[in-house]
């Protein structure tokens, strides 16, 4: 038999068909689609030209094989690098130099948890409960069905006593339950990084009420108006004062301008220095103050607490405690020439030194004290001559007037660095031609401007009024001695002129001052009067060396001199109310601020010498040797306008502060049933009673 494939007709399968025309498909769309594929090879044999941009670069062989190396940094090249933020320590915008580097790329929260961590234990052990749990109440389970199945038999036996034997199952369960011991509850893990005991917990930083004694910051009442035409005025001053530099401006040649901006590069220069340097010096004063502090500790608890308790067994004597002791190697042997309290701050004075003896003129110096920091002065000012006399603008605390031997005027200006003087006498302005004596600051003038006034031996007494930052002068009298005019050259008539070498204004009537001098007279002057005296009392026997009102009663002012007596006037009365011989020369008297009874002495023996007239009007209530040496001379005297201390000055350039003893400044005492009358009618009663008598 021949196989079946020989018996049937040789015909072709459709799909051999269906392949052809694919392929023919195929073949067409390549043509139409513009690549040419030879016959008998493949598609991805044939090349294909590559597409570029029309800029492209095109490098060289050497180019492509050139090397580059590639360092990776950890800079975040996309961090900010100007960031810029406002310091309110300085002031001022800050650019900020580390900026955080730290770039991320990405995050996804996990809900992964650790098995070794806390939480993982903690749900391990939540599982192993659950799971105990669950195994318990199968075993129950399946012993109760056990019971039941052992039970069904019995219940249809028995009948009617199928309630016995649940209530027996039922109990036997009960106790099976409570033979099965309890699980035991969760248990919290502390946190080992951040956990406390309840009974070891503390406060952070406890708050403490720490209490001082301070004295009131002190008030002032300030009051002004502006008008329209001040308004106008002012603004007419600016827009002159542009002028003036746009002018200015234009007259300066090229040269010029750019020396002008080399100028003012090198001052920006030097102020930033000088800032720097001021930074410095404040905190070295701060440091310096801190270190005096607690050296002088002792010192500074005597002062505001120590009270002699010795003066309860003492009748009509009191004493004076050394506290500090002020003095600078620059002013060594230069006599204390003045003394004067700051107004406006109570531990600040200002010391003048010079020379007494005319044959050993030399400089001069100025300082200024706190008794914050007794080892250094706050201000050091220089000058050529000698510094005579010295005083402190009441309204201007900073402004300090001073008088020099050689009969100049100068002016210093605490708010300025530099150490010369903001404005100073000359010969062209009229300067006194021998030594001044004494200078006082006066009320400003009509046009607001400031005024002072000054003493010297020549005989004047000026007026310097401050106008448009230079110094104008006007005689306000001159000191004739009467009966002593002389006849000069074709008649002319001479007259010999008196020294002054003090005076004192009135604190009540403007006008009225006192002027002692070197003959030993006293003058009542008037600021209105120029050619005559209101007064002329025959105080002393050589050169008045201190005159001073009464800072409480209007009537009653004081003088000491060279003769060595300190006498108590009634300037309505031509002849002395109270007469004290210390028996040496007088240097220097005050009143106290706070009695109108209490004085001070200085002389020339050393001694400091301190009267109480309500307590004893004969003789001084304290007498003592204030200097270590008896060759040493006291020069001047000043009490503290609040604290009950004293600074005493010699011609060693030393200044020594003194504590009053509760005896040199009784009040009066206080009546059962009555208030104590306090103020300055008490005052002016209680002096008034002394003169009467």
């Amino acid at each position: 038999m021949l196989p079946a494939s020989s018996k049937m007709p040789h015909k072709q399968p459709p799909p051999r068909k269906q392949s052809i025309s694919m392929g023919r498909g195929a073949r067409k769309r390549d043509e139409d689609s513009g690549t040419e594929v030879g016959e008998g090879t493949d598609e991805w044999v044939q090349s294909k030209a590559t597409v570029k941009p029309p800029d492209q670069l095109d490098l060289t062989d050497a180019e492509l094989k050139e090397e580059f190396t590639r360092i990776l940094t950890a800079n975040n090249p996309h961090a900010p690098q100007n960031i810029v933020r406002y310091s309110f320590k300085e002031g001022t915008y800050k650019l900020i130099g580390f900026v955080d580097q730290l770039a991320v790329h990405f995050t996804q929260v996990g809900n992964l948890i650790p098995k070794d961590s806390d939480e993982g234990r903690r749900q391990h052990y939540r599982d192993e409960l659950a799971a105990s749990s669950q195994e318990s109440a199968k075993v129950v389970i399946s012993e109760t069905e056990i019971l039941e199945e052992e039970e069904e038999p019995k219940e249809v036996e028995a009948g009617s006593q199928t309630d016995v034997p649940i209530v027996e199952a039922s109990e036997k369960m009960a106790e099976e339950e409570l033979m099965t011991p309890k699980q035991p509850k969760e248990r919290k893990l502390t946190n080992k990084f951040n956990f406390s005991e309840r009974a070891s917990q503390t406060f952070n930083n406890p708050l403490r009420d720490r209490e001082c004694q301070m004295e009131p910051p002190p008030r002032t009442n300030f009051s002004a108006t502006a008008n329209q035409w001040e308004i106008y005025d002012a603004y007419m001053e600016e827009l002159e004062k542009q002028e003036k530099t746009k002018e200015k401006e234009k007259t300066k040649t090229p040269v010029a301008k750019k020396m002008g901006k080399m100028a003012m590069r090198k001052m920006t220069s030097m102020e930033s220095q000088s800032d720097d340097i001021t930074k410095v010096t404040q905190a070295a004063k701060i440091v310096e103050r801190m270190v005096n502090q607690n050296t002088y500790d002792d010192v500074a608890q005597d002062f505001k607490y120590y009270e002699d308790a010795a003066d309860e067994y003492r009748d009509q004597e009191g004493t004076l405690l050394p506290l500090w002791k002020f003095q600078n190697d620059k002013a060594k042997r230069l006599a204390v020439t003045a003394l004067c309290w700051n107004p406006k701050y109570n531990d600040l004075f200002a010391v003048g030194h010079g020379s007494y003896d005319f044959m050993k003129q030399s400089r001069g110096m100025l300082l200024l004290y706190s008794m914050k920091n007794p080892s250094f002065p706050e201000y050091i000012f220089s000058s050529e001559s000698g510094i005579m006399c010295l005083d402190m603008h009441v309204d201007h605390p900073y402004l300090v007037v001073v008088g020099h031997y050689d009969g100049n005027v100068a002016i210093y200006n605490l708010k300025k660095p530099h150490s010369q003087p903001s404005f100073r006498s000359s010969a062209k302005s009229g300067k006194h031609t021998d030594p001044v004596w004494q200078v006082r600051w006066q009320k400003d003038d009509m046009d607001h401007n400031l005024n002072f006034f000054s003493v010297s031996s020549d005989g004047r007494i000026v007026s310097w009024t401050l106008v448009k930052s230079e110094l104008v002068h006007t005689d306000v009298i001159k000191l004739k001695v009467e009966g002593s005019t002389t006849e000069g050259l074709e008649g002319l008539q001479i007259h010999t002129v008196g020294c002054g070498t003090a005076f004192d204004f009135h604190r009540e009537i403007d006008y009225l001052f006192l002027v002692g001098t070197e003959e030993g007279k006293i003058y009542k002057c008037s600021k209105s009067y120029s050619s005559q005296f209101l007064d002329t009392y025959d105080a002393h026997n050589m050169a008045v060396d201190a005159v001073s009102w009464n800072p409480y009663h209007t009537k009653v002012f004081m003088s000491c001199s060279s003769d060595w007596t300190v006498k108590i006037w009634d300037h309505t009365i031509k002849t002395p109310m109270f007469i004290y011989d210390l028996n040496s020369a007088v240097g220097d008297v005050a009143w106290a601020p706070y009695s109108s009874t209490v004085f001070a002495a200085v002389t020339t023996n050393g001694k400091t010498h301190v009267f109480d007239l309500s307590i004893n009007k004969y003789e001084a209530i304290c007498n003592q040797p204030v200097v270590a040496k008896k060759k040493n001379k006291l020069t001047h005297v000043q009490f503290n306008p609040i604290h009950p201390i004293i600074i005493v000055g010699d011609d060693r350039g030393h200044v020594t502060c003194l504590k009053l003893s509760p005896n040199l400044r009784k009040m009066p005492k206080e009546k059962k049933g009555q208030e104590v009358q306090k103020g300055p009618a008490v005052e002016i009663a209680k002096l008034d009673k002394l003169l009467r008598k």
